[in-house]
């Protein structure tokens, strides 16, 4: 029989467009003879169900189902695809472990965690992971800019804490872009991460749960025609995302050795791709993705590609190992 399967997308937050490009290319790639996949918008102002002719119909919140006619449909398995808030920082998937849905990402705190940049360099740090030096501020501290710069140096990145797609990163020059740095990660979070720059080769490497084991993929060289990989560099063809990286045998495996033990440490399962920065060989880790993005421009799809795994293979994937 086959399974009923929610593609949830939308969300909360800046990324609700790309959210929901990535999940309509998931109900494109979902197998019709196993699934029936269904299209749920998860937005602020409503949660549907959608069928093929764009209809919606109102998800019942008591347990996560729709009424269509006198047909109440529930699902099998959730397939998450909102980035950010509340898809990537856990909040609805400790909603469906509630209802006893199962789903495609990592348990709920995990999700929580990882997508708290702070917290979570606190953890691979802990395990011997070299990261940049970091400065954290939230809302309404005082700000000594001087103090900061002697701390991470200059140039140096301002981020929001919780927060995706680049969204409110800016990198900074001089004293008073800092200042506007940190006004412009406020816009998107309460709390916000003051970052040394690193100064050496970008990467992102995808690490799945593949067949029942945890699977690095092809790493992918990330060179952006901006000053870092922004929004316009990631979404707008602002860079060039090189498939395998062109980085030596021995960079290779130590990178891949560095994501697996990430990976682990983090107590991951399902989707993940994270960046680092290489130098003189070793890996700095800066963040990690576990709702990465799904198009069929974003770098996991096209890492997987490279490893021979088709878009309907590595959704496929995802929900059997859910399922089990």
């Amino acid at each position: 029989m086959r399974k009923n399967i929610a593609i949830i997308m939308g969300g909360y937050s800046s990324e609700v467009n790309i959210s929901l490009k990535s999940g309509n290319v998931v109900f494109n790639h979902l197998d019709r003879e196993k699934y029936n996949p269904f299209r749920v918008h998860i937005l602020k102002e409503k949660w549907v169900a959608l069928d093929d002719d764009d209809v919606e119909y109102e998800i019942n919140k008591n347990n996560f189902s729709f009424l269509k006619g006198i047909t109440n449909t529930i699902f099998d398995c959730v397939f998450n695809a909102i980035h950010g808030n509340p898809g990537e920082n856990g909040m609805i998937l400790s909603y469906l472990e509630l209802l006893g849905i199962k789903h495609t990402s990592a348990p709920f705190y995990q999700m929580a965690l990882t997508f708290n940049k702070r917290d979570t360099l606190s953890v691979v740090k802990e395990y011997g992971i070299k990261t940049a030096i970091s400065v954290y501020l939230n809302q309404g501290d005082s700000i000594d800019t001087d103090q900061i710069i002697a701390k991470v140096g200059l140039p140096c990145f301002i981020k929001p804490n919780n927060a995706g797609s680049s969204y409110g990163i800016s990198k900074a020059y001089t004293k008073e872009e800092v200042l506007q740095g940190i006004e412009t990660a406020y816009k998107e979070d309460t709390a916000i991460l003051i970052e040394s720059f690193l100064d050496g080769t970008e990467v992102s490497v995808g690490v799945i749960e593949y067949k029942g084991a945890i699977k690095v993929l092809p790493i992918t060289e990330i060179v952006s025609e901006n000053d870092f990989f922004d929004y316009e560099a990631k979404y707008e063809g602002k860079s060039q995302e090189i498939t395998p990286a062109r980085i030596s045998l021995e960079e290779k495996n130590s990178v891949e050795t560095v994501a697996k033990k990430v990976y682990k440490v983090l107590n991951m399962s399902g989707f993940s791709r994270a960046e680092y920065i290489l130098i003189n060989g070793e890996p700095h880790f800066l963040e990690i993705n576990t709702v990465p993005g799904m198009t069929l421009e974003s770098i996991l799809p096209q890492q997987a590609k490279e490893a021979g795994i088709s878009l309907h293979e590595l959704f496929d994937n995802s929900i059997q190992m859910a399922l089990k």
